[in-house]
């Protein structure tokens, strides 16, 4: 019997040392943290695909909305930082217009764990973190950023909440041009129906021509051709060939002899055949004898002073096109040091929130810049037409660098 009741003891003991050995409280533990962080995490990746549905325009429903209590607005201040409606009024949009999203107040004891959660699986979401005391506390070593006090108020946020905090830009309202309903009209003969003004109108064909010269207007090809009847009798082994639109006898079968890449040419002056390089192998190289200079831009139907030298600003560089000899103003990005083109200083226009911009006065000059080919040049009341070079302040918020090109253009996000 006493045996029997020492092996029950055995037995007893050595499930007691099982169960609470150091190795099964430590794995006990170790799992409870795990279950606690894919918890947290799961919280973040909801809040964060709520977020970006709002930002693309869509809705994101899952169980864990509900669970956690996530919500996702649209908020707008005013220069007051005042609330205010997020739509544009008189063709002015909100000062500063937010994506915000929240969710349920956190435990206390799980601020250190979600901060960790959102340094590991979001170090790149930006304002993504802890409500506490007006402020947003990201992971890692971000800095803490402020919340204003008519956004607090707005949503009533307290400490705990998990807060996606995104700054946005409301889009241009596309303008529609429709053109007046214009009546058809019907022209007499002798007229033709021409667009001017704004309406229909029948204007009369200039059926006569002066022509110059041994030419004469020909009403059936309502052209100039030659006039038979001026044509000269010439000497032998001659013939009559219209030069400058005068008929001339010159001899059409020359016997000078020319070297390579020349040929015979007659010299109406002296009616002497000479050599002269093949055009057809000579390039043509075009010269501009004269430019055509751009006027200073401004609004259609206004009165453009052309100045006499030139109409681009110490900001600025002419260039000319080749072809048609036309010169135009573009930005030169070697005067930003100039005070007359900026009178801060450059360097301090230079991070995440800054950039710099050209105040271009219109599409048409945006047109000729080359480094902004295949981008969007925002005119817009954020955005000047100074014809200087500007810089962009994002505030708290950051310079879109897929849609910006410094240092033409800076948009925020």
């Amino acid at each position: 019997m006493n045996i029997f009741m020492m092996i029950l003891v055995a037995i007893f003991m050595v499930g007691f040392y099982m169960i609470s050995s150091p190795s099964q409280r430590v794995q006990e533990q170790e799992t409870e943290y795990a279950i606690n962080r894919s918890d947290l995490r799961a919280i973040a990746q909801c809040a964060s695909a709520a977020h970006n549905a709002q930002i693309k325009g869509t809705k994101f429903q899952d169980i864990c909305i509900e669970q956690n209590s996530i919500t996702s607005q649209y908020i707008c201040l005013n220069s007051s930082k005042q609330i205010t409606d997020c739509e544009i009024t008189r063709n002015k949009k909100p000062t500063y217009s937010y994506i915000i999203t929240m969710s349920a107040p956190l435990d206390a004891n799980n601020y250190n764990n979600m901060l960790e959660v959102l340094e590991e699986d979001f170090p790149d979401a930006g304002s993504f973190g802890i409500f506490l005391d007006g402020k947003i506390m990201a992971g890692g070593m971000a800095n803490a950023r402020s919340v204003p006090d008519a956004i607090i108020d707005e949503l009533g946020l307290t400490n705990g909440q998990l807060i996606y905090f995104t700054q946005y830009e409301i889009p241009d309202e596309e303008t529609v041009f429709t053109a007046a309903v214009q009546t058809d009209i019907i022209c007499p003969v002798g007229t033709v129906k021409t667009y001017r003004f704004g309406r229909w109108q029948c204007i009369g064909i200039n059926t006569k021509m002066d022509c110059g010269g041994d030419m004469i207007w020909d009403s059936e090809l309502l052209q100039c051709v030659a006039d038979e009847s001026k044509k000269p009798l010439c000497a032998e082994q001659q013939t009559a060939v219209l030069v400058d639109s005068v008929w001339e006898c010159v001899n059409p079968f020359p016997e000078k002899a020319c070297p390579d890449n020349m040929i015979a040419r007659l010299n109406y002056t002296t009616l002497e055949w000479e050599c002269v390089a093949d055009p057809n192998i000579t390039q043509d190289v075009k010269k501009c004898q004269t430019t055509s200079r751009g006027a200073i831009f401004g609004a259609i139907g206004t009165t453009l002073r052309v100045p006499a030298a030139s109409s681009c600003t110490d900001c600025e560089v002419m260039i000319t096109d080749p072809d048609t000899c036309a010169t135009a103003c573009i930005p030169d990005p070697t005067k930003i040091n100039n005070p007359e083109c900026y009178p801060g200083n450059p360097r301090e226009c230079n991070d995440a929130s800054h950039a710099f911009y050209f105040g271009f006065p219109s599409a048409s000059y945006a047109a000729n810049v080359s480094a902004i080919q295949g981008h969007s040049v925002p005119f817009d009341t954020a955005h000047s037409q100074n014809r200087k070079f500007n810089c962009m302040d994002c505030g708290d918020g950051e310079i879109d660098s897929e849609r910006s090109v410094p240092p033409y253009i800076a948009i925020c996000k």
